[in-house]
């Protein structure tokens, strides 16, 4: 007898099993995507940081370098260190540097004759004359507008000049200033995005007319209340009106701290783009910007 086999029909998915399955495949390329996003964020984050880190070590090693070797020579009306910060600080229309001063002073550089010491390029002497300046601009093209972000220039003046043209004067500033060499100049270049940068002077003064006569330490802080702080073979010169300021003038200076805030590359690109209102902008820098300092001790004066 014969027997007919049917098979029984294929059974396929159903709509719920489909839309069930679609809905986890969802879930799961969402939370991938989400993964992928905050690893990304994490690794700009990372990268931005570690780019902050390398500028803001550029500008700390060298002002370390100078500071440490710091020249002046006392008993003399001779200018021997400027800071002033200018009214009209660096910066885009959308947001201008929060501080920035503008510092000429002398120094043991050992980077003189572009560190050619003790060959044929070497003129002799070793005080230099050092000048440092924040600005708001191309760092590589004169003139330039399309890449402009906060600049740190360092201007090394090399002993021969300095001697025949710097030292002895009482007025560094206008001295460097009708001198042949310009710290705008592209070669002076030292880092980018720096958005401000903070110097403070600790000044020990002695207060006389107590019993025995008190020494204590006065910080001067350049800035909105602060415009200058001069030394001089002398004396020191400051509109510093704050706590025993009738002391400082005749006070020593015994370290120099400078604090620096550095923007991130993605915030510079902002910067050039958008305007801040105050509160935006305090956001804007909580996000874009890594603040660093570094306190040095100076030679004795």
């Amino acid at each position: 007898m014969n027997h007919l086999q049917t098979s029984a029909a294929k059974r396929g998915f159903t709509l719920v099993e489909l839309i069930v399955a679609m809905a986890i495949t969802i879930i799961i390329v969402g939370v991938l995507v989400s993964v992928t996003s905050i690893a990304t964020d994490t690794w700009n984050r990372s990268r931005s940081e570690l780019r902050a880190s390398r500028q803001a070590k550029s500008m700390v090693d060298a002002m370390v370098r100078d500071f440490e070797a710091l020249v002046i020579r006392s008993g003399n009306a001779n200018e021997w260190l400027s800071a002033i910060t200018e009214a009209d600080l660096p910066g885009s229309a959308g947001m201008s540097s929060a501080n920035a001063s503008k510092l000429i002073f002398f120094t043991s550089a050992t980077d003189r004759y572009n560190g050619q010491i003790g060959t044929t390029d070497d003129l002799g002497g070793d005080v230099s004359c050092v000048a440092y300046e924040l600005d708001y601009k191309d760092p590589l093209v004169v003139g330039g507008e399309d890449f402009e972000t906060f600049v740190l220039n360092r201007l090394l003046v090399d002993p021969k000049e300095t001697f025949e043209k710097l030292l002895g004067e009482e007025n560094l500033t206008d001295a460097l200033d009708s001198s042949t060499v310009k710290i705008e100049n592209p070669v002076n270049f030292v880092c980018e995005n720096i958005y401000q940068f903070t110097v403070t002077f600790h000044v020990e003064v002695t207060d006389t007319t107590k019993t025995p006569a008190v020494a204590s330490i006065v910080p001067v802080t350049l800035g909105k209340d602060t415009k200058k702080f001069r030394i001089f073979g002398n004396k020191i010169d400051t509109d510093y009106a704050g706590t025993s300021a009738s002391l400082v003038p005749s006070g020593r200076v015994k370290a120099v701290d400078f604090s620096i805030t550095v923007l991130s590359d993605m915030g510079i690109d902002q910067l050039r783009r958008r305007t801040f209102s105050g509160t935006q902008q305090t956001e804007f820098l909580a996000k874009h910007s890594y603040q660093y300092s570094k306190l040095v001790q100076l030679p004795s004066m």
